[in-house]
């Protein structure tokens, strides 16, 4: 564990079975991590897959407050998504959860597991919109603009 706490970014999405309950659960149990407080949590959104097939995606991004490595907290979040059923069958394969850490305080890190920030993360509306919300010095209009074509809908009153 890190002795000083730093701030991450955790997307959430899910577009199989129940995907609004399965984000919402998620992001309870982010707030239940040791050595970690959820400071904020987006709106819930719902996206199109991208660079996949399936069903839409529930989105939300949280800030998360740890004292976990990046790698620990990696680990965290990838027995979450195996509690809820997640299975890789395939590369982008439809899920019943996803949980991506996106950014970890400063980190620069790129490792077989972990790329940090995200190698992606300004690529994906899904990302941007609700990242926006909660924490809009991260995300510029630039960004926004770069990504406005990919569908996106802020599910209205509902949060995780």
């Amino acid at each position: 564990m890190l002795t000083q706490a730093v701030t991450a970014c955790v997307a959430l999405g899910a577009n199989l079975g129940d995907a609004t309950a399965a984000v919402a659960q998620a992001a309870s149990a982010l707030a239940a991590l040791p050595g970690t407080q959820l400071l904020r949590v987006s709106s819930l959104y719902r996206s199109a897959p991208f660079e996949a097939q399936g069903p839409d995606f529930i989105n939300a991004v949280a800030l998360l407050q740890t004292h976990l490595e990046p790698l620990a907290l990696l680990d965290a979040l990838q027995a979450l998504e195996q509690a809820s059923g997640r299975e890789r069958p395939y590369h982008h394969a439809p899920r019943t959860l996803d949980l991506d850490v996106i950014f970890h305080g400063d980190t620069v890190l790129n490792t077989p597991r972990l790329t940090l920030p995200h190698p992606r993360w300004s690529e994906r509306a899904f990302v941007l919109v609700p990242l926006a919300e909660v924490a809009p010095e991260r995300v510029n209009l630039a960004l926004l603009e770069a990504v406005k074509d990919q569908p996106i809908e802020r599910l209205t009153g509902l949060r995780p």
